[in-house]
Parts: C-alpha cells; sequence; structure tokens
C-alpha cells in the first residue's frame, strides 16, 4: 500500500497548519529576497519591497478567489457565503497575477516610481514563487494530469519514490503537472537571472518575458490536467487551440479530461493571449519611444508636487534618482 503525505504538517491545539500554507508562504519570502536583492543593486529601499508583498499577497488570493468564482458563478450563485470560503478550495494562479499587478500598480505609482521598472525587478521573485508553489499542490495531490502507469512515472520520468506515491490518488497514477510546471519555471528564472544583464533589455521587457515564458509552460502543461477551468467556444477556436497543442500529442502525451465539459480551457486561451499581447507590447513601446530606459539604469522617482517648492512657495515636480549612480557592471550577476 502506498502512503500518502499527510498534508497537515503540525497541529497546535485546534489549529491545523498545513504544508500548503507553509509552501506558499516560502515561495513568498524567496521571491521578496530576490526583489530586494536586486533592488539593493539600484539603491532601494528593502521596506519598499516587503510593503509591496504585504499589499500584494492579499490582493492575489483575492484576486485568485475572484478569478475562480467569475468563471464557476453557478456553483456560488446559491451559495453566496462559500465564496469567501478559499480554504475549501479554488483559486486560479492568473486571477492572482490579476490581482497582484493591480494592486502593485497602485502602490508603486503612489510611491512615485515607474511599474515597468519595479515590475522588471520583481519578476525573477515571481517566477520562482510560482515554482516553489507547485509543491503545494504537490502535497495536496491536485492540480495533476491525466492518468498514467507506475511504470511511466519510475522508468521514464526516473521520479524519486516520495513522488510516485504521492501521485498515487484513488488508486491511479497520474501526471505529476506540478512538477513540468516547478521545473519550466525554474529553467525560466535562469534564463530570466541571465536576461537582466544584457545590455539591450528596457524597461518592462524583463516582465514581459517572464509572462512570456510563464504562459508558453502553462498552455502545454495546462492541457494534461484535468481540472482545467473550461468553457465551450466555437469548434473553430477549439481546433487551434488542440492544434497548437498538438507537439505534446507528438511526444506521446494525451490531453487529460475536461472535468466541466466544455472545449476550450481558458487557462490554454489566455496563455496564448497573454503571449500575444506582450510581444505587440514591447514592439509597440520600443516603436512609440515609451521604453527608451534600459534595465540596468538607474531607477527615477517622481516626487510628489508636495514634497518640494520652488523659493516662491509655489510646488514643484522633480524626479529623484534611486541610486546615485548606475548599478554594478550590467554583465555580472551578484
Amino acid at each position: 500500500m502506498l502512503l500518502a503525505i499527510n498534508p497537515i504538517a503540525f497541529g497546535i491545539g485546534s489549529l491545523q497548519v498545513h504544508w500548503y500554507g507553509i509552501i506558499l508562504g516560502t515561495a513568498a519570502l524567496v521571491g521578496l529576497l530576490l526583489a530586494i536583492q536586486e533592488g539593493k543593486r539600484f539603491g532601494m529601499n528593502p521596506d519598499f519591497f516587503m510593503d509591496l508583498v504585504l499589499i500584494g499577497v492579499p490582493s492575489a488570493i483575492i484576486g485568485a478567489r475572484i478569478y475562480y468564482v467569475a468563471f464557476k458563478w453557478e456553483d456560488y450563485r446559491d451559495n453566496l457565503s462559500e465564496i469567501i470560503k478559499v480554504w475549501h478550495g479554488g483559486i486560479a494562479i492568473y486571477g492572482a497575477l490579476i490581482g497582484a499587478i493591480i494592486a502593485a500598480l497602485i502602490y508603486v505609482r503612489r510611491k512615485g516610481y515607474s511599474f515597468w521598472r519595479i515590475a522588471d525587478i520583481c519578476a525573477p521573485g515571481l517566477i520562482v514563487g510560482q515554482a516553489i508553489g507547485r509543491w503545494g499542490n504537490f502535497m495536496n495531490q491536485e492540480a495533476h494530469g491525466g492518468p498514467v502507469s507506475e511504470t511511466f512515472l519510475r522508468n521514464s520520468l526516473h521520479l524519486p519514490d516520495f513522488i510516485v506515491n504521492q501521485m498515487f490518488i484513488d488508486g491511479q497514477f497520474y501526471h505529476p503537472t506540478f512538477l513540468y510546471e516547478s521545473l519550466w519555471n525554474i529553467v525560466g528564472l535562469v534564463l530570466l537571472l541571465i536576461l537582466r544583464r544584457r545590455s539591450f533589455l528596457r524597461a518592462g521587457e524583463l516582465f514581459m518575458s517572464y509572462f512570456i515564458w510563464y504562459s508558453i509552460g502553462r498552455f502545454f502543461v495546462e492541457g494534461l490536467r484535468t481540472d482545467s477551468l473550461d468553457f465551450t467556444g466555437p469548434e473553430w477556436l477549439a481546433s487551434l487551440m488542440n492544434g497548437l497543442w498538438a507537439p505534446m500529442t507528438w511526444m506521446g502525451f494525451e490531453p487529460g479530461y475536461m472535468t466541466y465539459g466544455g472545449n476550450v480551457r481558458i487557462s490554454q486561451l489566455l496563455a496564448v493571449l497573454i503571449v500575444i499581447a506582450a510581444f505587440i507590447l514591447m514592439f509597440v513601446r520600443r516603436k512609440t519611444g515609451a521604453a527608451l530606459a534600459r534595465y540596468s539604469d538607474p531607477i527615477e522617482r517622481v516626487k510628489g508636487k508636495d514634497t518640494q517648492e520652488h523659493p516662491s512657495g509655489g510646488p514643484k515636480d522633480t524626479v529623484e534618482s534611486s541610486a546615485s549612480a548606475k548599478p554594478s557592471d550590467p554583465t555580472t550577476d551578484h
């Protein structure tokens, strides 16, 4: 008999602490540390990023829940009290990103910084956080793919026993899609760390590169999952999604079944749209001159009109650099 890992790490009285929460907390902490480390190169106060996380994490949870409920409204409209019960399950990573980005946009602008410059600094932290966070799904035995054989897991993927055993759910082994996405994100982290030291990189492009890389991986991994949010779309759209996913079929993978009876996976469609939008946005920003600043340039902060006055006493807008000089050699990582 294969024993699964207990999703509850420990208890304190009646309080149960789940591995999922511990792992997500660790993911947020590692992402924060990466952002703080890079921010120091630009002379930024670590407190700025700590506050950003304190604002961003709750916003991400709210966004993730709203996104999920919006697409599963029929399950909640007659029982509205269930909407706030996040612990019963039902959150979505794209919703989390939307919530976090909206909160960050407001916070960063109020602090006088360019959103794109701060987003670039945070991009590696986001992707490493997602790489770590997927192990929370592993502990809960959720967000997995379709059924596979034990031989496939042991002999084809060469997975250790603890992963193989955890992928045995209700009498069947399943694709460890959490692992596929986690590894994809780790590779993405390495690429982002290399890319951010390249002199050609403009403001906002590391953030866009993060979205492109993550969305490409998410598109293919999503096709293996059996818990995807879906909808019934036109046949041409379903055929397009299936055609784009065809390379996975050529490699011997089979798509996971759609639990909710649709023919288009929402996360796959959104992934395609994000990749297209990111490329267009980078092109337009360069073409229009909106992306003149390079990643390695000092980060400037626009002071509020009430922070400095003309000698006559009137308000004056000023720009303040967050670093007295350019950061260290952009070809060297620290």
